[in-house]
């Protein structure tokens, strides 16, 4: 027996962490009615909007049990929302069976998987001669000892496809200092069996990161944009964003310009997040990656004006989809306040004026996931996250008898 919302198609959030419950609270801001397949004990199961998909259980992983859940759920029609990448790589190519039923405002799957494997998105930039960091696809030993060690100012090693590695690694990449350990650390890895790159590491702080978010619809439009500047991160080298401060359009025109004609070019479709450096040696805004789903701080965007998800819930549909201003409220800070504190924690300034900055930012700042009509998402993450804290404290503080004697 089919289930039919009253009155307007619902969405399916498919992802999890706080990537899905920023989706389920943009698409909750903009009325829709949603369900959400993710892990059983996911934060995002303990927001206010949460409903699983009905039918038989699914954490949301792709695949052919997605398939199996998604022909089983009683839902009539409902449009798909990617919250990670193996999901997006995935929702192009839906059994013909599913694609009438649960339509996606999505690109093909050749297009997502040249965005998303770095070595081809490097090439292909380079090809249309968008400025990017210097790149190096390590295949093979001889590939290895190609990289000009001697010319780069630092190196690190990332792989051409990062969700596996983050998991495994534990980092996004691996700085790697001289030819001798470039070779040791790649055969490591290439022995996990990962496809490998070595990239110079674009020089300045955190503040030289800027994110170009948005949707680019079925006809090549671009409804929405939304600019943010990252404020400072965490991890210092490979980390994500802790603080991100909401920035004009015209700040970043040469990122824009250069992320439209990389879409355009591709003939992309949906939603988007290119990061991007400004590189302090010459001025320029230097491409680093393409997410073709949505981001962490995708609520962020909504909050202010830009939802990208209801965008997408348009576009999946067939209907237009409405334009926003692009005088978006600039100034506007996020913060993801757990590893923010680390971040501050580890920067060298420090007083009283630091303090008190950092707790102004913090009174004004949008949280990353807590918020005062949704908290308990926010507090089933900070119990792990505390204890976890408190565990490596412990383990790591000297034992009675062994402190410095200065």
């Amino acid at each position: 027996m089919n289930v039919v919302e009253a009155g307007r198609v619902p969405v399916i959030v498919m992802g999890q962490g706080a990537t899905a419950l920023g989706i389920l609270r943009a698409v909750a801001m903009a009325g829709i009615p949603a369900y959400v397949a993710c892990p059983p004990d996911d934060l995002t199961t303990r927001s206010r909007w949460y409903r699983p998909v009905p039918g038989a259980p699914w954490d949301g992983r792709p695949g052919p049990a997605a398939e199996d859940a998604l022909r089983a759920t009683p839902l009539k029609r409902a449009v798909l929302i990617a919250g990670a990448d193996d999901i997006a790589l995935w929702l192009p190519s839906l059994p013909s069976d599913l694609q009438e039923r649960f339509p996606v405002s999505t690109a093909g799957h050749a297009v997502q998987a040249l965005l998303q494997d770095k070595a081809a998105f490097a090439r292909h930039v380079e090809h249309l001669g968008i400025p990017h960091p210097r790149t190096f696809h390590l295949g093979s030993l001889a590939e290895v000892d190609a990289v000009p060690m001697e010319s780069l100012e630092r190196v690190f090693i990332k792989p051409v496809n990062s969700q596996r590695f983050s998991d495994v690694v534990g980092a996004k990449g691996v700085w790697v200092h001289t030819r001798d350990e470039l070779r040791d650390t790649w055969a490591r890895l290439h022995a996990q069996g990962f496809s490998l790159m070595a990239q110079e590491y674009i020089p300045g702080p955190a503040t030289e990161h800027f994110f170009v978010d948005g949707f680019r619809d079925a006809s090549g439009a671009y409804p929405g944009l939304f600019v943010r500047q990252r404020m400072r991160m965490s991890p210092p080298d490979f980390g994500n964003s802790s603080c991100s401060c909401s920035v004009p359009l015209d700040r970043t025109e040469e990122a824009v310009g250069q992320v439209r004609r990389l879409l355009d070019d591709v003939g992309y479709r949906g939603i988007f997040s290119a990061e991007f450096k400004r590189d302090p040696r010459d001025g320029q805004f230097r491409i680093i990656e393409v997410n073709t789903r949505a981001w962490t701080y995708v609520e962020f965007a909504a909050r202010h004006g830009v939802n990208v998800c209801e965008m997408a819930w348009s576009d999946a549909l067939g209907e237009p989809v409405r334009a926003v201003s692009r005088s978006y409220p600039t100034g506007k800070l996020c913060v993801d306040l757990y590893h923010d504190l680390s971040s501050v924690g580890r920067a060298q300034t420090s007083g009283i004026g630091t303090a008190m900055r950092v707790a102004m930012q913090w009174a004004r700042a949008d949280l990353h996931v807590f918020r005062w009509n949704d908290p308990r998402p926010a507090l089933h993450m900070l119990g792990p996250l505390l204890l976890r804290r408190v565990t490596r404290t412990r383990d790591t503080a000297p034992a009675a008898g062994q402190g410095s004697s200065a």
